[in-house]
């Protein structure tokens, strides 16, 4: 009966915090969920500073705080022991910190200290580093002894995560250690091999970092999703199936925790819903259809959301680079049906150029379009085909007079394959796509300015590979 009691007692959390010089105020638990900020839980504070914040159900396990008036007082980790007291003043919230009940807030707190006076000791050898007038001889002794003090404290870190295996300060201070990455050796032939530290950081790049442990999402620094854009960064290829392909093998390793695992694919989601590169739009629609269209985030998602998504990525998956260009057939201004596949076979190069005469970021990009066809259709042999969005046709003429475009403009509300819309994924103009002489898409929504270095490079592409796949694939 005594152990069932105790056991039952164990269950949830409570924290008991008292600081000297609070009272009777009311003060606030808060939390950090990536690069956002939670209030979790509320407390009295009462006459001596002491306030409890207690609840039936354990807290997921993350760095926490102490607010009061907005403010942010001091953290403090919640771990797998979630029954503690924390005691200290106003003076110093972290020097004067007792803990009791807690190893983890014990070491947390003592790693802080530690830190602190490493940093003190480190000032004097920053000041001649920060020095640009200090010679170079000045500055040697200077690197030197930071390179101890830096030592001293790897050394500090290695003892207590050796030490206290599993307790939630000690996987933070894993979790930012960077990988030590050796000299590389030489080659058979005695050269030295240029691509090993590459290979090796990449290799050994989450050996200290849990893709499954969602107390890293709950940091001050959002670490967990520094730790994956500088993984995709710094060492994927940017291209969709390279990328695709490293997602899916992550996903399975943060799989095996449903706060990661989501966390994971929706970071992902936000990444590459508009990429910064050109062609890895096709990664968001690989992540809604192989994580949401299936089933694997029903356990969060609601219904409203997964069709929204599913909306964008079918309309998105319609003109990915690499697919054969959607065919638009529509009439000029003469009303003579003009077809977009027929001037593709006939030119290296179409771009495909959807714009509205209304739109003001149309009309400051058609002059450089005109300017850039002019100078450079015959070195490339290209054509420009052009779909007025609006459904006047006077406007579409008018446009064309004013600006004094000299290729096909249609209209495209006189189609003869539907709505555009169903077929590009043009929601904002100007939309740009260029398509080669096999209907191939090549890029997609190129801003004009980087024409020439795109066209001279498919150019090069071309040469290299006469007969292969589409340039730009």
């Amino acid at each position: 009966m005594l152990f069932a009691f105790v056991s039952q007692a164990q269950t949830g959390y409570r924290i008991e915090l008292t600081v000297k010089g609070l009272k009777d105020t009311t003060a606030y638990l808060g939390y950090y969920y990536g690069e956002s900020t939670y209030l979790n839980d509320t407390s009295r504070v009462d006459a001596t500073g002491k306030m409890v914040f207690d609840g039936k159900r354990t807290l997921p396990q993350g760095v926490y705080f102490l607010v009061l008036n907005k403010t942010r007082l001091f953290e403090f980790v919640v771990g797998k022991d979630q029954q503690f007291i924390l005691t200290t003043d106003q003076a110093d919230y972290v020097k004067n910190m007792k803990v009791t009940g807690d190893e983890d807030n014990r070491l947390f707190f003592e790693n802080m200290l530690y830190n602190s006076a490493r940093n003190k000791d480190a000032e004097p050898f920053l000041t001649v580093l920060r020095d640009s007038l200090a010679t170079e001889q000045k500055k040697l002794p200077a690197q030197e002894g930071l390179k101890k003090i830096n030592e001293q404290v790897m050394a500090w870190q290695d003892e207590l995560v050796k030490k206290y295996p599993g307790y939630l300060t000690t996987r933070i201070i894993k979790a930012t250690r960077q990988i030590n990455i050796p000299e590389p050796p030489k080659k058979a032939d005695g050269s030295v091999d240029s691509t090993f530290q590459f290979r090796y950081y990449r290799q050994h790049f989450w050996d200290n970092f849990d893709l499954a442990d969602d107390a890293l999402i709950r940091m001050p620094r959002p670490i967990y999703q520094e730790k994956i854009k500088e993984y995709f960064t710094r060492l994927v290829p940017p291209i969709a199936d390279s990328v695709n392909a490293e997602i899916d093998r992550l996903a399975l390793i943060a799989k095996k925790n449903q706060e990661t695992y989501k966390y994971f694919i929706w970071m992902n989601v936000i990444e590459f819903q508009m990429p910064k590169v050109m062609g890895l739009d096709a990664v968001f629609v690989h992540l809604i259809r192989k994580y949401f269209n299936s089933g694997e985030m029903d356990f969060w998602i609601n219904a409203k959301m997964k069709s929204n998504l599913k909306e964008r990525a079918d309309q998105m998956g319609l003109s990915l680079m690499g697919m054969t260009a959607p065919n638009l057939i529509m009439q000029d201004k003469d009303l003579k049906v003009q077809d977009l596949h027929s001037m593709a076979t006939k030119k290296k190069y179409t771009i495909l150029f959807i714009f509205d005469p209304d739109c003001g970021h149309c009309r400051e990009e058609t002059p450089k379009l005109v300017n850039f066809y002019n100078a450079y259709k015959n070195k490339f042999d290209l054509d420009v085909f052009a779909v007025s969005a609006d459904s006047s046709m006077k406007k579409m003429r008018d446009f064309i007079t004013e600006f004094k475009t000299p290729w096909i403009t249609v209209n495209a509300s006189r189609s003869y394959v539907g709505n555009y819309h169903k077929l590009y994924d043009a929601d904002v103009t100007p939309s740009i796509y260029i398509i080669d002489n096999r209907k191939k898409i090549i890029a997609k929504k190129p801003p004009i300015e980087e024409f020439v270095n795109f066209f001279t490079n498919q150019e090069k592409i071309s040469k290299m590979n006469p007969g292969g796949k589409p340039p730009g694939n």
